[in-house]
């Protein structure tokens, strides 16, 4: 057992004289408090209690009605051989596809529902925002980092480790990071890979990394002011302007599946407009003007993927 200060068990034995009763006078209270505060000061007098490792990056993953390409997309992460211990999280918007079944079956899988569409009790159930429901995951994290992907989505090899090399890399030379973006394309249309600038040429994350505590610093995605689109290359705007960079990770791939005749993306476009409406009256004399040049801009990069990794959503 650790040696306990002596001069804080003189300060407690001086603060605290055992009562036969709780306290309940403000007085007694007020010497429990002190109580309190001295014994945080002390060292642990047992050993701390065993768990397995700290994790180092969360995987995040947003889906509704999905399993097939769900599937896929969490065994291209099983597959990345990321080499630091890590969680997957799920965050269902209440799939009545069977993914619900197949991801309570699935031991390394945090799962957490949030039915955000249909009736329950007979009353509609009110839809949340994509912010609302991706900060459930985020805050649930347990990692350093979080890699946020979308269901629809498939890392290339060793992506994660690339991705995590160049946080450390940006990191150890004194770089105050947010966030490293992959590069993705919307296959089977687009043939380049490309990572995407914000307003005000701000580069942001479609898919990619996060330190956790740059999302909590700059107060988490926003999830009052959009319904879907937007919050992402918000909560980036967010952070260059606490100081925060985001960079790219000219190594790190995605394949993004893209069907602009899938029902759910129909819905989801229907807001887009307006999305983006609030997104440039929020970021008004900030990094956007009217009169301004926006500065939007892609940095494409050639790539052939050798392992021909998109060819998985054709199975």
């Amino acid at each position: 057992m650790r040696q306990i200060g002596g001069k804080i068990l003189r300060r407690i034995k001086r603060v605290f004289t055992p009562s036969p009763t709780p306290p309940t006078t403000p007085a007694q209270l007020r010497k429990c408090q002190q109580l309190l505060e001295l014994r945080s000061q002390m060292e642990l007098v047992t050993p701390p209690i065993p768990r397995p490792g700290k994790k180092v990056i969360s995987v995040v993953i947003g889906s509704y009605n999905r399993r097939r390409l769900l599937e896929k997309a969490i065994n291209s992460v099983r597959h990345n051989q990321i080499p630091v211990p890590y969680e997957i999280i799920v965050v269902d918007g209440g799939s009545d596809d069977g993914s619900l079944a197949w991801l309570i079956q699935q031991k390394d899988i945090i799962t957490i529902v949030q039915h955000n569409r249909g009736e329950f009790q007979g009353k509609t159930i009110e839809r949340q925002s994509w912010g609302y429901f991706m900060n459930l995951g985020f805050k649930s994290a347990q990692g350093k980092y979080i890699l946020m992907i979308s269901d629809d989505c498939l890392l290339l090899p060793n992506a994660v480790n690339l991705g995590l090399e160049k946080f450390q890399e940006m990191e150890t030379a004194g770089r105050k990071i947010g966030g490293v973006a992959f590069y993705f394309r919307n296959w089977p249309e687009e043939k380049e890979y490309y990572v995407q600038k914000s307003l005000g040429g701000k580069l942001a994350i479609n898919h990619g990394i996060y330190l956790k505590e740059a999302l909590e610093a700059v107060g988490w995605l926003e999830e009052d002011q959009y319904i879907f689109y937007k919050a992402d290359s918000d909560v980036c705007l967010k952070m260059w302007l606490a100081g925060y960079e985001i960079v790219d990770c000219p190594k790190a791939f995605v394949e993004h599946y893209y069907d602009p005749e899938e029902a759910v993306r129909q819905s989801n476009n229907a807001v887009k407009i307006s999305d983006r409406e609030v997104y440039l009256k929020r970021w008004d004399s900030i990094y956007y003007h009217p009169t301004w040049q926006e500065l939007r801009d892609k940095i494409i990069i050639k790539y052939d993927d050798p392992h021909r990794t998109a060819e998985q959503f054709l199975e």
